[in-house]
């Protein structure tokens, strides 16, 4: 059997080339998620619809800080709609999204959502490449709001799989299984592919629907080469962990604040949901970090000096001029601070 050699993140880097940018004012992060709709986003980074990570607080603050927020599923509509009110009550104009799932109450949650004045529905499963998935979205894009929302699906890991859901309907699509900081699909079930992999390979048959790598971003320059390698947003849960706006009681250990941050499909969320379904996650304490305005102003001054490097404008440009190299597990060492491994 021959076997394909498949890739993550901390595998490459970018080339640094010539650049005649003066101030990271020059660079601009605009992305476009749905022109149809006039979506657009001043900072590719959405925020993952969990349960530790995305209620109105965090909607919010992804809002004012050019990003996009989308709401968990892991509550009844009735709850899932007053977090949406509750935004629209702060006045939040932008673009709200929210989650659902592909059984039960996904096709009336999906229309209350939308009488609610929420733009985008993100189908959200752990396995995209599937018939209920496929079913979810024909049944919204055949609806009467089908022309009037966007819909968000995944995950997938391969082409085909992407292929397949641009073919249902999908306007945007999740790239990535298996490959998040609290996800163990990969373990449990020996399935999934490295995470740059996956990207190359759905960027390359990706026709108009935008491509999410979702799972496995660390930090700035893990958007960054995202970004270069052809994906138009990154979704992320642990870059936010532990921020003000995420949900949940801040939790006093050892004198010290935390806040929980789980998988949802960890054995505590399938508690607290009471949802019965295989353990392919995990859940942890994340200490108290600082505001999400504060994390995505970071983020941002450093993707910009990012493509800065590539001597890229704006996120086209970077796509244009990339070039890669491999680097070894030495090399990895050496990208990272490492006085901490001298003797």
């Amino acid at each position: 059997m021959k076997f394909d050699e498949a890739l993550c993140l901390d595998d490459v880097l970018l080339v640094p080339q010539y650049s005649d940018i003066k101030s990271r004012k020059e660079v601009d992060l605009t992305s476009i998620l749905d022109e149809r709709l006039n979506i657009t986003l001043s900072l590719p980074i959405i925020s993952s619809p969990m349960d530790t990570i995305t209620e109105s607080e965090m909607v919010r603050a992804m809002s004012i800080g050019g990003g996009l927020g989308i709401i968990h599923r892991y509550n009844t509509i009735e709850e899932q709609i007053q977090i949406v009110k509750a935004i629209r009550r702060s006045y939040i104009t932008s673009p709200i999204g929210a989650a659902i799932g592909v059984t039960k109450d996904y096709w009336e949650r999906a229309g209350v959502l939308f009488e609610s004045s929420v733009d985008i529905i993100c189908i959200d499963v752990a396995h995209g490449h599937h018939d209920s998935v496929e079913k979810a979205i024909k049944t919204i894009r055949d609806s009467y709001i089908g022309n009037k929302i966007h819909i968000m699906a995944g995950n997938v890991a391969t082409p085909e799989a992407f292929i397949a859901l641009e073919e249902w309907g999908a306007n945007s699509i999740r790239v990535g299984i298996g490959g998040g900081s609290i996800c163990s699909t990969r373990l449990n079930t020996g399935h999934g592919v490295p995470n740059l992999t996956s990207l190359y390979n759905c960027v390359q048959v990706a026709n108009k629907a935008k491509v999410i790598l979702d799972g496995g971003i660390k930090n700035a320059g893990d958007i960054v080469k995202a970004i270069a390698l052809g994906a138009d947003f990154v979704m992320v849960g642990s870059l936010l962990a532990g921020s003000f706006e995420t949900p949940g009681n801040i939790i006093i250990k050892e004198d010290k604040s935390y806040k929980e941050y789980r998988g949802m499909a960890s054995f505590q969320a399938r508690e607290s949901n009471d949802k019965n379904y295989s353990i392919e996650g995990i859940s942890t304490l994340i200490p108290i970090k600082d505001s999400v305005g504060s994390i995505l102003t970071n983020l941002e001054q450093n993707i910009k000096s990012g493509l800065s490097y590539s001597g890229a404008r704006n996120i086209k440009e970077l796509q244009q001029n990339a070039k890669f190299v491999r680097q070894t597990s030495l090399g990895q060492r050496e990208s990272d601070t490492h006085i901490l491994f001298r003797k």
